[in-house]
């Protein structure tokens, strides 16, 4: 039976170093413990081909906030603003939004002095001479305490969005759902030369029996004009009666342009030259290229049809493949940073809330009829293949590297249409039973379209396989 999961929040907040314990109740158990040889993981390779995922990222940009992770300092998170009137220039990178973009913040915070609660504040303006309005087009945010990190089975049916492991993961679900939550506005109209708050949400910590939250957000937004926008932190005002209060708009622009970054600053990321040594992603703080990943997954660019495997192999298809964890096809789908402060990391190492919009147009191409299935799962990382394919163990490492919601369409064996939502959380290595599996009989296609927003706190990479038993 797997042991308790602790929370990778809690480990962070800790400062804590997982080492394997023996549960005993006395001495005599404690030696035998001690002397008993402890069993080797099966490692399981499997057989099949990676193949480089075909397509690439979009060219819309990404408001990118997610360091410092842990605030414990109000200040600037993120700021596209010119530096004009600024007290600290740098804390700002001058990078004007229009059209299609998206925004994503992930913050925590843990004991703040007096339990005071930690506003997260997203403010956008409008620098130009006429109006401009910027569409809310799918929104949501949510705290740690109303999506708190669960161990799971490791497939969840949720079409209606109601299983959750995590605030990152909720969020990305419900936009993937097309939700836009109620307390987001569909639009707003920014007069000339005027701001507007987007966001103004609470990360309390007060009355929870650990001081520790989180919020996280994602929205696609639509503008008809350039904006500039920036996310902040900071602690509550205080009421008369000592109660907290929501900053109001006037305070937070006195925020935007009299302090300084939020702290403490995360690890500074190893620059993309360097080759040795331990390898620092760091957390990211700019605006980074690509909202989705469109992929037609088929034999050849030519092709129009994805063959399936021989009988016992499969094909794998890689995702957010990164700096050191390529699985052998040498591609990084990593967003590239458009504008990034100098600390924090060069690239959008795990693609958070990229979509991956997936076609596999299957077909048989044998002379029997072929049970063939589609699985979603998280390979032992590695940046070449050691062993010639993607691998396993068991039993599998008991941490979870992928917690998160994908969207399945596709035809059934009975000729049905069926959309799925389902919740997936696996475990680093583990063998999953197939997320979908069909009966395809000689020359027959099947089509299956997946999609699936990438959820914050999980860890890539992943790879998408077809297999025939």
């Amino acid at each position: 039976m797997p042991t308790k999961l602790i929370s990778p929040l809690f480990i962070i907040l800790l400062g804590l170093t997982l080492t394997p314990t023996v549960g005993c109740t006395n001495q005599k158990n404690s030696a035998v413990a001690q002397n008993s040889p402890k069993s080797e993981p099966q490692i399981i390779v499997q057989a099949g081909e990676v193949r480089p995922l075909p397509g690439k990222l979009d060219n819309i940009p990404v408001f990118n906030s997610n360091s410092p992770e842990w605030i414990k300092t109000e200040g600037i998170l993120l700021s596209t603003f010119p530096t004009t009137n600024k007290k600290t220039p740098s804390a700002h990178l001058n990078f004007p939004l229009q059209g299609r973009f998206d925004l994503f913040a992930h913050h925590y915070t843990h004991t703040p002095k007096d339990l005071q609660t930690l506003y997260l504040g997203v403010i956008v303006q409008n620098p130009g001479k006429q109006p401009v309005t910027v569409d809310v087009l799918q929104a949501a945010s949510y705290l740690m305490q109303d999506a708190p990190f669960v161990t799971l089975p490791p497939y969840r049916e949720n079409n209606d969005g109601r299983v959750y492991s995590g605030p990152g993961a909720r969020a990305v679900a419900d936009v993937l759902r097309g939700v836009r939550q109620a307390d987001f506005p569909t639009k707003l109209v920014i007069p000339p030369g005027q701001s507007r708050m987007l966001l103004n949400h609470p990360i309390p910590v007060r009355n929870l029996e650990k001081p520790v939250n989180g919020r996280s957000s994602f929205m696609r937004l639509r503008s008809n004009g350039k904006v500039y926008a920036a996310s902040l932190a900071m602690f509550a005002w205080k009421n008369a009666d000592s109660s907290d209060r929501a900053p109001t708009q006037a305070e937070w622009q006195a925020l935007l342009n009299n302090s300084n970054f939020a702290g403490p600053r995360d690890k500074t990321p190893t620059p993309p030259n360097v080759t040795s040594g331990a390898l620092i992603y760091g957390r990211v703080a700019g605006v980074s290229q690509g909202s989705q990943w469109q992929a037609n997954l088929v034999d050849n660019p030519q092709a129009t049809t994805l063959s399936i495997p021989q009988v016992g192999k499969g094909i794998s298809y890689p995702l957010v493949t990164l700096r050191g964890g390529r699985l052998g096809t040498e591609q990084n789908q990593t967003a590239k940073m458009l504008v990034r402060y100098t600390d924090t990391a060069y690239e959008a190492h795990g693609n958070y809330g990229v979509e991956y919009n997936l076609s596999l147009p299957l077909k048989n191409t044998t002379n029997q009829t072929q049970k063939v299935t589609v699985t979603l799962e998280t390979p032992l990382k590695e940046d070449k293949l050691s062993q010639g394919g993607v691998r396993f163990r068991k039993p599998s490492l008991d941490f979870p590297f992928f917690r998160g919601t994908v969207k399945l369409s596709y035809f059934d064996d009975q000729g049905k249409q069926q959309t799925r939502y389902v919740h997936l959380w696996h475990r680093t290595g583990q063998v999953l039973e197939p997320l979908v599996q069909f009966v395809m009989p000689p020359a027959t296609r099947r089509n299956v379209q997946i999609n699936v927003i990438y959820p914050p706190d999980s860890t890539p990479p992943q790879v998408l396989t077809v297999r025939t038993l």
